[in-house]
Order: C-alpha cells, then structure tokens, then sequence
C-alpha cells in the first residue's frame, strides 16, 4: 500500500491493531472524499440550473411577462426582466458581476467543464482509496482468522 509520501508499507508486517487503525483511517478519508464528491455534483448541477435559466428565462420572448425571482431557496418573489441582453452572475464568495447573456453562458459553461475535470479527478483518488481499503481488509481479515485458527492447533 502505498502512503502518501510515497513509501510503501508491509501490510502482513502490522498489527490487527495498526491495522484496524489504517483500515478506519482509509474509512474517514473516503467518506470525506464521497461527501466532496457530492458537494462538487450539487455545485455542477447547480451552474447547469443557471445555463437553463439563461437559455429559456433570459430571451427578447420573455417581454414583459412575469417571473418569479428566488431571494433564497425557498422565497420567490414576483418580477419582471428589465434588461433582456445582460445578467447578474455570482462570481463567488458574494462579488456579483454584470455579463451579457453570451458571456454568462461561456462563464457558467466552463465552471462545468471544470468541475467535471475535478470529479473525474477526484473519482480516481476514491476509487485508489477504495482498493487500498479493501487491501487492508483483506489482510486485516486474514490476520484475525489466523489469530483466532492458532490457539486451537496448539
């Protein structure tokens, strides 16, 4: 198995208990990398979300008909668009900026394409921790029946 300095570790050379600490070590890690994993999804789907507003909201057919607008997740408030060339995009950590509907689209188009290079990414690092922690298992595994097999021959 290999550490994240790059050395490589004897399994069959540890423990039960060194391993089982390695074993819940590798659970923690791939439990916080699956939680990222998500977290990127949600983002993804969320810049996806805004694509389709500006492609079906955001066109010179909307005119003056009516629209809700979301002051939070759950809050929608009635509106119409005063401008139909440009919007509001949230460049992050709360600074808003002003982009016409193409720019937006381009902005909002290579967020997705960089979070989907990030989950590819990271999709390899879980599925690397996925096959280190069965590793681990298995030689936990072998370790306990060997342990629990020895005092009966004896």
């Amino acid at each position: 198995m290999s550490s994240p300095k790059g050395q490589t570790i004897d399994l069959a050379s540890l423990s039960t208990q060194q391993l089982s600490q390695v074993k819940k070590q590798l659970d923690d890690e791939l439990e916080h990398l699956t939680n990222s994993f998500t977290q990127l999804r949600a983002a993804q789907a969320k810049f996806r979300e805004c694509l389709r507003s500006i492609s079906t909201g955001v066109t010179p057919k909307a005119g003056d008909k009516p629209i809700l607008v979301p002051l939070t997740t759950s809050l929608y408030v009635p509106g119409t668009l005063a401008d139909k060339e440009n919007v509001i995009v949230d460049v992050g950590t709360g600074f808003y900026v002003e982009k016409s509907t193409k720019d937006a689209t381009k902005f909002y188009e290579g967020k997705i394409s960089e979070l989907g290079a990030n989950l590819k990414d990271l999709e390899t690092i879980v599925q690397g921790k996925s096959n280190n922690l069965r590793v681990v298992e298995d030689v936990l595994r072998q370790k306990v029946l060997a342990s629990s097999a020895a005092p009966t021959k004896a």
